[in-house]
């Protein structure tokens, strides 16, 4: 579908309510979708739920190599941005929002936090580097700054 490759599975079976919700996650050319339409009566699953697709509006960063400033276009119900920073790598895209992070827990683990971040603004995830030769330059930057105040 649209120059992407698509693999959809059907499943059913019996599931506690907290898991009937619609999610997403998307970046570079990945997408998952996970749709669960959840009923109460004996044998009530045969419906097969809708599939999510279709941009949404929203838009976020994603990386494709090292280059972590290509536009991705949301869709369904990715209304969040993530960032995701592994070890030696980091993910960016959309994601729903059931999928991100709450607060952490008081007794857990804070890592998961720290290394996934979801925001909501259009481009919220963007991430800033500064180059290690321009903060040797800094000093010297701010050092002619100070100079040219007190000269003029």
């Amino acid at each position: 579908v649209d120059g992407r490759v698509v693999s959809v599975w059907n499943v059913k079976h019996c599931m506690k309510a907290p898991w009937c919700v619609e999610t997403s996650i998307h970046y570079g050319n990945y997408r998952e979708v996970r749709n669960a339409t959840c009923c109460k009566e004996d044998l009530c699953n045969t419906r097969i739920p809708d599939y999510m697709s279709g941009a949404n509006g929203k838009k976020c960063y994603t990386c494709e190599g090292e280059n972590c400033r290509k536009t991705l276009n949301c869709e369904g119900d990715e209304d969040f941005c993530f960032t995701f920073s592994g070890k030696n790598n980091m993910t960016m895209g959309c994601i729903s929002k059931q999928m991100c992070p709450g607060p952490p827990p008081s007794q857990g683990d804070v890592t998961y936090e720290k290394m996934m971040k979801c925001c909501q603004g259009d481009y919220c995830n963007s991430v800033s580097r500064v180059s290690p030769a321009l903060l040797l330059l800094m000093p010297l930057l701010f050092s002619n700054l100070l100079l040219a105040i007190f000269i003029f």
